[in-house]
């Protein structure tokens, strides 16, 4: 397999700008078949407008992007096909039934009327829609009328699904349910590309995560390497006794103690390699630790450290 046709998403120096505004300034993002990626960034940091240009909405100033193997700007159609959307806000039809919904949807993509009725059926067992498919939308909750919205994103079995902040106003127990479709997706070789406000979330879904702020990539890795990047890591050692944490603190080189707790703080990145080096240390003098833990920056952290506002 190829580097392009292992890659769902594929981009290179993606720029747009909205009059004077630059809102995107050479954006290089690469996404892996079959895997989750995250686009983090604070509000009007461009993540939507990444989205909209991949899905064919939006047209870019400059730069080069194939998606599911298609050449964005010379194979649009051959894009629109390969892929599924769900933006913020829910595209169902408050009008109609949840079958009625994913029917119409099977019938824009030509499915058929037998074949396009045994998927919205399929799709409404999945995502657990079977007992109210019948029901008028006005009676659903947030978090059923956002499975409605991305079970009809999947009518057409994209290989490549679009996630604009998908769960956004869901209670915690509707966005967990939402999290765990996602992860049967994947499971089932789909792409996801997420935009998120909730970094509890990418820290749960993302197999990479990038950090987008001023128009730029600011910083991009698994949410563990990212986590790296921000001092304030650190091993945590529990004694039984003064005598132990004392001579830890020597052999170590460590200043934050706590005699009272009888804990010692040894600054660390949280690799392998830190946590070896003080266990060795401690082997080298006799010394045993009644407990060790590691405490490592949240994506909270490195969202505030690595974005401008």
């Amino acid at each position: 397999m190829t580097e392009t046709n292992s890659h769902a998403v594929a981009v290179s120096g993606l720029r747009k700008s909205f009059g004077d505004k630059k809102v995107l300034d050479g954006i290089d993002v690469n996404v892996p078949a079959g895997t989750v990626f995250a686009l983090l960034g604070p509000n009007g940091a461009g993540k939507t407008t990444t989205v909209r240009i991949l899905s064919t909405l939006l047209r870019a100033d400059a730069g080069h992007a194939r998606v599911n193997g298609h050449d964005l700007g010379q194979d649009p159609d051959a894009v629109r096909a390969s892929i599924g959307v769900t933006g913020q806000f829910s595209a169902v039809d408050n009008l109609l039934t949840a079958t009625e919904n994913l029917v119409l949807m099977a019938d824009l993509h030509h499915l058929g009327r037998r074949a396009g009725r045994r998927r919205a059926a399929e799709l409404l067992d999945r995502f657990g829609l079977a007992d109210v498919a019948g029901q008028p939308l006005s009676t659903f909750s947030g978090g059923m009328r956002r499975r409605l919205d991305l079970a009809m994103t999947l009518v057409s079995r994209p290989k490549l699904i679009f996630l604009d902040e998908p769960t956004t106003g869901l209670d915690p127990r509707s966005r967990r349910d939402l999290w765990q479709i996602v992860r049967e997706l994947v499971a089932d070789g789909v792409t996801i590309f997420l935009t998120t406000q909730y970094l509890e979330e990418a820290d749960q879904l993302a197999d990479r995560i990038a950090v987008l702020d001023g128009g730029r990539i600011v910083a991009e890795g698994s949410a563990a390497e990212l986590k790296r990047l921000v001092p304030g890591g650190h091993i945590r050692l529990r004694f039984t006794d003064a005598e132990q944490l004392a001579a830890a603190a020597r052999a170590l080189g460590a200043d934050q103690l706590d005699a009272d707790a009888l804990t010692l703080q040894v600054p660390s990145d949280g690799g392998q390699a830190a946590l070896r080096s003080v266990l060795d240390r401690l082997d080298a003098e006799r010394i045993s630790a009644a407990e060790l833990s590691l405490h490592t920056p949240d994506l909270d952290d490195v969202f505030l450290a690595l974005t401008s506002r």
